[in-house]
């Protein structure tokens, strides 16, 4: 059996190590420049620019020549791409159109809403799964559930059934006003 494959030079390995604390060191300072956003789930953008980076460094660690320099350039752009889209997103409604998802209404009280759950392909034992962890007992303490722009579930409920949702609170929830 041939294990060669098992094997590698103290040389690959030398390059592997100082790859990875070079760009190590260059993902800590973008992050530092950029900000908290950085890797934070805020948008489905956000989400893809946090896959993207972890895909970038893990593939330039583990070439057979790791390319430091153009994975630098490469983060480089991907912050830059990411601070521009923010910025944008918060002078322009279509920008947010194109790069987000809009959240959807699952539940509007104890009301489940069938063809949401479909268009979001959440299943019955997704959505009860997330009622549980929201420690939800009975139906009627639910106000709404969202399917967020970033795939998260988010259940708003409450033991008083006459305290009201602020509007706020559902803005830009598809389905939210059509009652």
């Amino acid at each position: 059996m041939d294990y060669s494959w098992l094997t590698t030079s103290w040389t690959s390995i030398l390059m592997v190590i100082l790859t990875t604390i070079g760009i190590y060191v260059t993902l800590i300072t973008y992050t530092r420049l950029a900000g908290l956003r950085s890797f934070s789930k805020m948008s489905s953008f956000d989400f893809a620019m946090t896959v993207a980076i972890g895909s970038l460094i893990a593939s330039t660690i583990l070439t057979k020549d790791p390319p430091l320099v153009q994975a630098m350039v490469a983060l480089a752009m991907l912050y830059i791409l990411q601070m521009t889209v923010a910025k944008l997103r918060g002078k322009s409604k279509s920008i947010i159109y194109a790069v987000d998802n809009q959240p959807l209404l699952l539940m509007r009280g104890s009301e489940i809403l069938e063809d949401n759950m479909k268009e979001a392909k959440v299943t019955q034992d997704d959505l009860r799964a997330k009622l549980r962890e929201a420690n939800i007992t009975q139906l009627r303490q639910v106000k709404a559930v969202v399917m967020e722009a970033t795939g998260d579930i988010s259940v708003l409920h409450n033991e008083d059934s006459s305290h009201k949702l602020d509007a706020i609170l559902l803005k830009n929830v598809r389905d939210w006003n059509s009652n």
